[in-house]
């Protein structure tokens, strides 16, 4: 089934009217993948540097909203996607922020963009600071990378959206139909909600807030458990937990791969470790494990679990 999906739905995914366009052009699509694959071509091949900067113009600055006069369901999005890093956002941080977009502004000539959905503030001025060093350059084609990133978490969202109503619509019909239907349907609205994996569904970080700075070279481990019962505090669980892999974490503070590459995550109870000790000797934890479940549903999902970590504190958080 294809989507019918028009204009300014496309230009709330993107910011670009040149983009928007393409889109409906080369629509329509039978599949998520199609779309997302086609965003991608039109964005680096098809449209110029005067549509990219159409888009970043679009978003309202990091850790600010949009004006009063800005009504735009794009600018409006961009916020909600910021949400979660600035809800408890101290004052002064916030204007730490506000004096790094502007230097960042005044070098480059346009707006910070970073993808920001499931990143803290920490993380987003970390990353504001290091990519104010670039050549203009390269900074214009990070800015556009971080830019497709936010357009596919959309188009994604525009699916899924698109995919409940259908179904929703497709209820009201005699059953029979319905079953023609949803035979029909069942593999487009798979590639609708589970897009082919371009990395492994368990990814980790670690910042280390001490110093504002990714922590390289921390020893990461991640495992599962195995057992008839889930790990517990209580006596009686019956099971152990099994190696999945094991990493390091590079210049940016990224792990590299704990695990295959695979499509579908086994439901269960994993658990990452850091060997926080080596890293930062005299420091109050030594070891640090975070443990997390995956359900049935969620098998389908990417799960980025990081640690902020400093000598005598840690936090961590469900990314994406």
């Amino acid at each position: 089934m294809a989507m019918e999906i028009g204009e300014d739905e496309w230009l709330v995914c993107c910011g670009s009217s040149d983009f928007a366009k393409l889109m409906v052009k080369t629509a329509p699509f039978n599949s998520l993948e199609t779309a997302i694959e086609t965003a991608r071509d039109i964005w680096f091949n098809q449209v110029n540097v005067t549509a990219w900067l159409e888009a970043f113009a679009a978003h309202p600055q990091i850790g600010n909203s949009p004006s009063p006069s800005d009504n735009s369901d794009f600018a409006r999005r961009s916020v909600a996607e910021q949400s979660t890093a600035f809800a408890t956002t101290s004052a002064s941080a916030l204007e730490e922020l506000s004096e790094w977009n502007a230097l960042y502004r005044q070098k480059f000539g346009f707006i910070f963009i970073i993808f920001a959905s499931g990143r803290t503030h920490s993380e987003m001025l970390v990353e504001l600071k290091g990519r104010y060093e670039n050549r203009p350059i390269v900074e214009l084609e990070i800015a556009a990378k971080e830019q497709m990133k936010i357009t596919e978490f959309r188009i994604s969202k525009l699916f899924s959206d698109k995919a409940e109503v259908v179904s929703q619509t497709e209820s009201t019909k005699p059953q029979e139909d319905r079953l023609r239907i949803i035979g029909g349907h069942l593999n487009v609205e798979a590639e609708a909600k589970v897009p082919k994996r371009s990395r492994p569904p368990i990814t980790t970080h670690v910042l280390d807030v001490s110093r504002g700075a990714p922590a390289v070279g921390v020893e990461v481990h991640l495992e599962v458990w195995n057992g008839t019962t889930s790990p517990s505090f209580r006596h009686g669980s019956r099971g152990d937990w099994s190696i999945v892999g094991t990493s390091a974490t590079d210049k940016d503070g990224r792990s590299g791969p704990l695990m295959d590459l695979v499509e579908a995550l086994n439901p269960g109870t994993y658990r990452i470790s850091f060997n926080t000790a080596k890293y930062c000797p005299g420091g109050f934890f030594p070891y640090v494990s975070i443990a997390f479940e995956v359900t049935e549903s969620q098998k389908w999902e990417h799960f980025h679990v990081p640690l902020l970590l400093s000598p005598f504190s840690f936090t961590t958080y469900r990314g994406s």
